[in-house]
C-alpha cells in the first residue's frame, strides 16, 4: 500500500507546483510563513478545478488557536465558502488558553463542516497531554490529526507520533508533518507506520522587487512550493511503497 502525499500551497503558482510533482492532496493556505490561514475565495474556486482532493485551512488570522464569537462566525463563513467552491474537506482546530482542545468549539465546526472531510490541524501539537486529546478527536469524527509529535519537526517527535499510533488503533489516521523531507520520511512511515505524510515541498526563492521589500509587500527570501522538490518525495513515497509489498 503507498503512502498518500499531501502537499500544502498559498498561492496559485503553488498549486500548479503540487499537482505537477505529483501530490495526492492539496491543504490549501494562505500565508504559509504563519503556519497557514484560510485561502481566498478565489484560491478555493481555482483549486477546486484540481484533480486531487482540495482541504481548505479554516484559521482566520495567526497566533494561538484561542477564537472568540466573532471569529467562530468566520470560521462558520469560510467552511461554507470551501464547500461553496466544491472543496473536498477543511482544517480545523481550536484551543482553550491551557492548550487543550476547544471540544465545543469543533463540535460547532465540525458540526458545521457535516458532508465534507476533517483534518485535525498541529492546534494538537501544543496540547498538554496527546493521549486526551487523540481520544477528543477521534469522537469528534475527525479523519485525521495533522502533527509533529508535539515537537517542532516530525521527526524530533518519533516517540509521540509512535505512542499515539499504538493508541490510535487504526481509529483516526496521525499525518506526519513538519520538516517532512525526502531525506527523513522513511525513519517517519518506519516509526509510526503512517500512509499519509504531509510537507511543504518548497524551497527558498530570493525577492527580486527591491521595491516591494521597501514598501514591505514582500520579504529578502520567500518559500516557494518547488515541482523538482514534490517530484523527489512522490519517487522516495514510491519507493518506500514497493518495500512494503
Amino acid at each position: 500500500m503507498g503512502v498518500l502525499l499531501e502537499v500544502c500551497v498559498d498561492s496559485a503558482e503553488g498549486l500548479a507546483a503540487a499537482l505537477q510533482g505529483g501530490a495526492d492532496r492539496i491543504e490549501l493556505c494562505s500565508s504559509l510563513a504563519l503556519g497557514g490561514l484560510t485561502p481566498s475565495h478565489g484560491l478555493m474556486r481555482l483549486a477546486a478545478q484540481s484533480s486531487v482532493p482540495v482541504y481548505a485551512m479554516i484559521r482566520p488570522r495567526a497566533g494561538d488557536f484561542c477564537y472568540v464569537a466573532d471569529e467562530e462566525k468566520a470560521m462558520l463563513a469560510d467552511i461554507d465558502a470551501a464547500r461553496q467552491c466544491g472543496l473536498a474537506g477543511v482544517v480545523l482546530g481550536a484551543s482553550h488558553r491551557d492548550g487543550t482542545l476547544d471540544r465545543a468549539l469543533l463540535t460547532r465546526l465540525k458540526r458545521h463542516a457535516e458532508g465534507l472531510g476533517s483534518t485535525l490541524h498541529r492546534a494538537f501539537d501544543l496540547v498538554p497531554d496527546p493521549a486526551v486529546a487523540l481520544e477528543t478527536a477521534i469522537d469528534l469524527g475527525f479523519e485525521r490529526i495533522l502533527t509533529s509529535g508535539c515537537a517542532i519537526k516530525a521527526i524530533d517527535g518519533l516517540a509521540v507520533l509512535q505512542d499515539l499510533a499504538g493508541r490510535a488503533r487504526g481509529r483516526i489516521s496521525l499525518m506526519p508533518g513538519s520538516g517532512v523531507r525526502p531525506d527523513n520520511v522513511a525513519a517517519i512511515i518506519e516509526a509510526t507506520h503512517a500512509f499519509e505524510v504531509h510537507a511543504s515541498c518548497s524551497m527558498p526563492a530570493v525577492e527580486t522587487n527591491a521595491r516591494a521589500i521597501a514598501f514591505g509587500f514582500s520579504q529578502d527570501v520567500i518559500q516557494k512550493t518547488d515541482a523538482d522538490r514534490v517530484q523527489a518525495m512522490r519517487r522516495e513515497l514510491n519507493r518506500l511503497a514497493t518495500q512494503r509489498v
